[in-house]
Parts: structure tokens; C-alpha cells; sequence
């Protein structure tokens, strides 16, 4: 039997629930696309983002070529074959549309280029290039983004993810009351791929849909909270009860790391256990630059144990006292760093634009010195901030000692 997300993939517009806005947005993108701009779409997984692209090519007779980011990676492969795609003629003289897949697969060393290789392409380009993502604001996105439509797919509301499972059930028939599939939908958060899979998964028995069976599920959508996860990890010494811990928690790895790290130091007041327990934290974030950098993200099993049982038997024993858990202040600190450098990094560009020097030796060098001229003589940053194109925000910032 053939996976019913692929035999049900959506063909046409119609077919597709929940996405009228960003539909719209991708279908004037497609049909008059602006010169020297490519179109991210980004949202969450099994929004309808790719099946969106698919459906408008095929209403408006466009031959597609589908790359996926994680299988061209490095700039060498992206301008051989997109560059090629670009430039080619479509087979049957129909018109043409460039779909590159998931682009958040673009990191690590191996992959060095990859992205300034196809924001370099882009205006080169005599077809529309379509990018889908579900993270398109991380800062190696940045030049890509420059040259970029950015349109956002929501999370799929449970009504339009019943919606399609009501079709397809209807298809299969299968028999599902309609409780059954709005619970089903309601699990998916809004993915209906995964939805599809579990619809699929559920009925392939005896062709029926009930509530016993969605009992079957697995734990993944019932979401609890780092706080319920940091009880499980620093009030036992049991890893049997710490290990699956963080399984269902709906917060990123980033932050889980963040929360472990600023409340160890209030329940370990014994500086061995306390010791023991970071260099457990120290051994995942081995692992997890090890992530980053090779993408094997196979070390994810030793993050989650080293996170959580690790951390639960670094202790001698259980520590009776009550302890609030408080998120981490370092997100602010870096929040505010980060608001400083960027607003600092625009300045730079600017001023290696107009100086015709390297961003680097504008930021190290340039900027500093018409920093200093511009807060010392007002008719001078005026002139300067002019000449910079800086606007009054960056010309203020530019003049304050």
C-alpha cells in the first residue's frame, strides 16, 4: 500500500486547506515574479508548503525542478545544478519554476557556501526560484533573505486537518465518526502530514477510526512543560524515570539546555554532584556541536540521556528542599547584545557599499573612525549620514560616545 501522503498529495489549489493568504502572496509571486528575487515560504512541518508549490505549477503549466538543500549542499553543487536549471530551457516549451526544499538543511562545514551560492544565482535567474524553510530567520539566512519574498505558511488549523482527513477517509472507507477525526487532527498540532501517516497507521487493520484506537497513539502530542521535565530530572536518582523525561517537551533544544543550566546550581547545593551533573551538560553540548557541524544526528539519543538521566544519577541523593525554577537571564543579555551588533552590522554594510571595501575591514576599521567623526562635529554626521544613507535610528546610534 502507498503512503497515503503521497497518493493524496494536493494537485490543484483547491485542494489545499488553510493557506488562502499565503497562496495568494506565492501565486503573484509565480505569475509575475519581481527581477533579481527569489520567494522563501516558510511555516512548520506539514503545512502545505511544498504541495503549494506543486499545485500552482501545475495550474499554470510550469515545469518544476525540485533540489532539495539537504542533497546539493556546498556552493560547487548548488551552481552546477541550479545553475544549470536556471539557464536551460524548459523540455516542452512550457514555461519554468525552480523549487529548492528545505533550506534549513544548509549548515555545518561541509556545507560552506551553499547559501551565498544561491542568493548569487538569484539574479541571474530568469525564472522564479522558490525557497521553502521552516526556519528562514536564522542569521546565516541573512543575505538570502535580502533578495527574497518573504511569505508565511500558518500552522493548519484542526478544522482544515480534519478537513482532509474527512476526504481521504471518505476515499479509503474508512469508517471514522467525526469526533474521532477532529481528536486526530487536533493531535497533529497543525501537521497534516503527520496526521495522514497516523490516520493511515490507525486504520490499516480493520478499516475503522474510533477512540480506543487513538489511544494507541504514541505520547509525542501530549506536550508538558520544562518545568514538569526539570521535577523529573533533579528530584530523583532513578535514570528509569529521568531517561524519557524531556520526550514531550515543547521547547527547543536550545532552551532546554538554557533552563538545565541556570536552575543545576539552586538543587545541587553539594559542589561534587554539582560537578558531576555539568560535566554531563558539558558531554551534550559536545554532542551537539558535533550535530552542527557533521549533521549526524544520530548523537541526539546521548543528548537526551546525558540530559536527563546523567544529570538525575550525578547526585548522591534526592534534595528534599524546594526549589522555584526560573527561566534563564542570559536570553535577555543575549538579546540585547544581538540587537547592538545588528544594528551595528547594518551600519557596516552600508559603509562597505559605499567605500567599496570588505564588510570585515568596514567593521573593524571604517566604522570606528566615522564613529568618532560623526560625535564630535554635527554638520560633519549630518554630511556623513547622508553619504552613509543611514536613517536618523543608525545616524543617533553612530553619534553616541
Amino acid at each position: 500500500m502507498p503512503p497515503w501522503i503521497h497518493q493524496y498529495k494536493p494537485k490543484r489549489c483547491a485542494d489545499l486547506q488553510g493557506q488562502d493568504a499565503a497562496l495568494k502572496q506565492l501565486q503573484a509571486y509565480i505569475t509575475a515574479p519581481p527581477k533579481g528575487k527569489a520567494a522563501i515560504i516558510y511555516g512548520p512541518s506539514g503545512c502545505g508548503k511544498t504541495s503549494s508549490v506543486h499545485a500552482l505549477a501545475a495550474e499554470h503549466h510550469l515545469e518544476i525542478l525540485e533540489v532539495n538543500a539537504s542533497d546539493v549542499r556546498n556552493k560547487e553543487q548548488i551552481e552546477s545544478v541550479l545553475g544549470q536549471a536556471i539557464k536551460q530551457r524548459s523540455l516542452f516549451s512550457q514555461g519554468k519554476l525552480v523549487l529548492v526544499d528545505e533550506i534549513d538543511g544548509l549548515s555545518g562545514m561541509h556545507d560552506y557556501g551553499g547559501v551565498s551560492a544561491i542568493a548569487g544565482l538569484i539574479g541571474q535567474s530568469r525564472v522564479p526560484i522558490v525557497c521553502t524553510a521552516e526556519n528562514p530567520f536564522d542569521k546565516k539566512f541573512s543575505e538570502l533573505r535580502k533578495k527574497s519574498v518573504m511569505i508565511e505558511f500558518v500552522p493548519l488549523p484542526a478544522g482544515a486537518v480534519a478537513a482532509i482527513l474527512s476526504d481521504i477517509a471518505g476515499k479509503e472507507n474508512i469508517l471514522a465518526g467525526k469526533d474521532a477525526l477532529e481528536a486526530l487532527a487536533r493531535r497533529s498540532g497543525g501537521d497534516a502530514r503527520a496526521a495522514i501517516n497516523d490516520l493511515q497507521s490507525l486504520s490499516i487493520g480493520d478499516g475503522t477510526l474510533s477512540a480506543s484506537s487513538l489511544d494507541a497513539l504514541s505520547e509525542r502530542e501530549q506536550k508538558k512543560s520544562i518545568i514538569d521535565a526539570l521535577l523529573l530530572i533533579l528530584k530523583t536518582t532513578d535514570p528509569s524515570i529521568a531517561i524519557n523525561s524531556l520526550d514531550n517537551v515543547d521547547d527547543d533544544l536550545d532552551m532546554i539546555f538554557l533552563w538545565i543550566d541556570e536552575n543545576l546550581p539552586s538543587e545541587y547545593r553539594k559542589p561534587i554532584d554539582l560537578a558531576r551533573a555539568y560535566d554531563f551538560l558539558s558531554a551534550a553540548d559536545i554532542m551537539r556541536r558535533r550535530i552542527r557541524r557533521w549533521q549526524h544526528w544520530r548523537f541526539l539519543v546521548y543528548i537526551n540521556a546525558y540530559l536527563s538521566a546523567g544529570i538525575a544519577v550525578s547526585k548522591g541523593q534526592k534534595y528534599s528542599s524546594f526549589v522555584s525554577y526560573k527561566p534563564t537571564t542570559r536570553l535577555l543579555k543575549l538579546w540585547q547584545a544581538n540587537m547592538k551588533y545588528q544594528k551595528r552590522s547594518a551600519i557596516a554594510d552600508k559603509i562597505a557599499g559605499v567605500t567599496h571595501a570588505s564588510k570585515r575591514r568596514a567593521l573593524q576599521d571604517i566604522l570606528p573612525s566615522v564613529k568618532a567623526m560623526m560625535g564630535k562635529n554635527g554638520a560633519l554626521a549630518m554630511a556623513l549620514a547622508q553619504e552613509f544613507d543611514l536613517d536618523e535610528e543608525e545616524a543617533a546610534w553612530m553619534r553616541r560616545q
